[in-house]
């Protein structure tokens, strides 16, 4: 199937149903139900809508990010090394995701089916979901998916037109008078707020998204049109879901509404309970929304767990702590024990009887801010790839306790300021003045080289050197060579040198000769490894650091007595090997030529190559 050749629109309508499927999940599937018992069809599109434009917009953003460069892996590379700081919040992101999911599929499909004893039944439907998605998942990666979710929406489709068709039919309780609030009080506001927030950024922090769109570009597939697609199909399963709950409404179905812990009036399993009421008369009916519903959960699950095998292996492979060479790598890079945790943790809230409003705060108030943050950087040179982890943490937790307090109190202004919170936060963050202060590592200060001797002429009067300028785009004017750092200096993550060209460096034509362009990255790669680790003794190492190879595209010539500037910086790394990669530019900020050399490690003792050694990682690691 991976070689198959399919039409161009026929490979979009497919990427674009995996995509909507994917995002699915209990959330959006089971609180549409609940919302619209709520608000009625006002309240189902404010639920749909925030979720249409926030799925269309990260495919329509991520189309433009991997257009920047050329190449089918440059949206890869891009989130390589931009989601380096977020890899434990989309780590959490996901598997809370998981958790919910089938928290969902307990409380609101099994549970309403009344089978005792619950202690007997429900760990072994918990045994079987956790089953069918490890099966799903292991059986399709990222390539093979669209192909088995479009026989599952196959399937799906059928389910849905036969409920279209006879829903009317089967339901046949007695009308009696519902309540739907009204949508012009504080208490619609303190929902729609946080959904519309944590809705409208929330597939900016899901791997499965990332991973399909990364897969798209990869296939030469257009990730924006497949986007719409998916956005738009998914905008459809939503508002059947709806409509057939405003249609059970209206037959009386609100008698199956019943009240929480926290004392609201919660729906999110009125259908199953109305179809399962009515089993003996509808059969087919019941089995229909059952179907619907289980693709639902189970194309969440098994995208979940292809998203997460494909994090964790990427993340093993760059990760080079000697604790995970004790661990065998097939247990460290697979899903399974994850998803048996976000089990038990499912199966522990549904005993409690707790509410997926619960889960849904996380979404609407701590991952706010990450999510914001995330959207930012892919437009912002922030000054390190680095963020105030401990602050962020901070201010999610503050948020989410305050919209909890606002939920359990019912004071909507509090849902509304708990959501808000982490947004204001994220912008004060970006703009305030010092804001290059909150994105700087504490080792940077312990881990900068000492100042040099005290001298007589330490003290006289003359324009100090800053080791650290601000960073400089190359539209910028050129810099003195008399107002930086002789041996160098960070603009952001890029390492840079600059001289003056001489005679020594030229041919006989005046041109500088072609071989002293590796040398002066070879001469600026031992200024960086002296600023990185000033604390490296040549007599005693352990290890050496070999050039394993060096390439170079020249782009333009240069002459003697003109200011050159050669950048370098940390393309990539992993357990065995690091990649450098050199930019040099001349005064005016022309481009002379770039490339890229690779680095191993060997041991200095038997010259046998090593893994990357401990103070080499902690010394990089904070300038990838």
């Amino acid at each position: 199937m991976a070689s198959l050749k399919l039409p161009k629109w026929l490979e979009i309508c497919l990427w674009g149903n995996t995509t909507a499927l994917s995002w699915m999940w209990g959330l959006g599937l089971f609180f549409s139900v609940q919302f619209t018992t709520q608000f009625g069809l006002y309240g189902l599109l404010s639920f749909i809508i925030p979720n249409f434009i926030g799925l269309l917009g990260f495919g329509l953003v991520t189309h433009h990010i991997a257009r920047r460069q050329p190449g089918s892996e440059s949206l890869a590379n891009f989130f390589i090394s931009w989601s380096r700081p977020f890899r434990l919040v989309f780590f959490l992101y996901q598997i809370l995701a998981i958790t919910l999911t089938i928290f969902a599929l307990l409380q609101y499909v099994w549970r309403p089916l009344n089978l005792q004893p619950q202690a007997l039944y429900l760990p072994l439907t918990l045994l079987i979901v956790l089953a069918a998605a490890i099966l799903f998942g292991e059986e399709f990666n990222i390539r093979r998916i669209k192909f088995s979710h479009a026989g599952m929406t196959v399937v799906m489709l059928m389910a849905i037109a036969w409920l279209i068709y006879t829903h009317a039919q089967s339901i046949i309780s007695t009308p009696v008078r519902q309540s739907i609030l009204p949508t012009n009080d504080l208490h619609y506001w303190g929902y729609a707020v946080p959904i519309f927030i944590g809705f409208l950024v929330g597939p900016w922090l899901d791997l499965q998204q990332w991973q399909r769109a990364i897969q798209m570009h990869r296939e030469r597939i257009s990730i924006a049109a497949s986007y719409w697609v998916g956005s738009s199909f998914f905008f459809l399963l939503l508002l059947f879901h709806g409509c057939l709950t405003l249609s059970a409404l209206h037959n009386g179905a609100a008698t199956y509404l019943r009240h929480g812990l926290s004392g609201y009036l919660y729906g999110h399993d009125l259908l199953t309970r109305l179809f399962y009421q009515n089993v003996t008369v509808h059969p087919v009916t019941f089995a229909a929304y059952a179907t619907f519903v289980v693709i639902c959960i189970l194309s969440t699950l098994d995208s979940g767990y292809i998203a997460l095998r494909w994090f964790l292996q990427e993340n093993l492979r760059k990760e080079t702590h000697a604790l995970f060479a004790l661990i065998p790598n097939r247990l460290l890079s697979s899903p399974i024990p994850i998803f048996i945790f976000s089990g038990f943790v499912a199966l522990l809230a549904s005993i409690l009887r707790l509410e997926l409003e619960y889960f849904m705060i996380f979404y609407a108030t701590f991952f706010v801010g990450y999510a914001v943050l995330c959207i930012a950087r892919c437009f912002m040179n922030s000054p390190a790839n680095v963020i105030p982890q401990v602050k962020m943490f901070c201010v999610g937790s503050l948020a989410m306790v305050i919209c909890a307090y606002g939920y359990f109190l019912k004071h909507p202004i509090f849902q509304m300021l708990g959501s808000l919170l982490p947004l204001l936060y994220i912008l004060c963050l970006i703009f305030k003045p010092s804001s290059s202060e909150d994105f700087v590592s504490g080792a940077e200060e312990l881990d900068a080289p000492a100042k040099g001797p005290l001298t007589s002429d330490y003290f006289e009067d003359k324009p100090s050197i800053n080791p650290h300028p601000p960073i400089r785009t190359p539209e910028q004017k050129p810099f003195s060579p008399l107002s930086h750092n002789l041996a160098g200096y960070f603009e952001g993550k890029w390492f840079v040198h600059s001289f003056v060209a001489t005679y020594a460096d030229t041919n006989s034509v005046g041109n500088v000769y072609f071989g002293m362009y590796a040398m002066w990255v070879g001469k600026t790669r031992e200024l960086f490894f002296n600023r990185v680790m000033p604390r490296f003794n040549l007599k005693n190492t352990p290890f050496y650091i070999l050039t394993r190879s060096f390439a170079h595209k020249f782009v333009r010539e240069t002459r003697e007595f003109e200011t050159v500037s050669v950048r370098l910086r940390i393309a990539s790394y992993n357990r065995k090997f690091v990649t450098l990669e050199h930019e040099i530019y001349d005064s005016a900020q022309h481009l002379l030529g770039k490339g890229q050399q690779s680095l191993l490690f060997v041991s200095s003792s038997d010259y046998r190559m090593i893994d990357i050694p401990s103070e080499v990682s902690a010394a990089f690691v904070q300038h990838t």
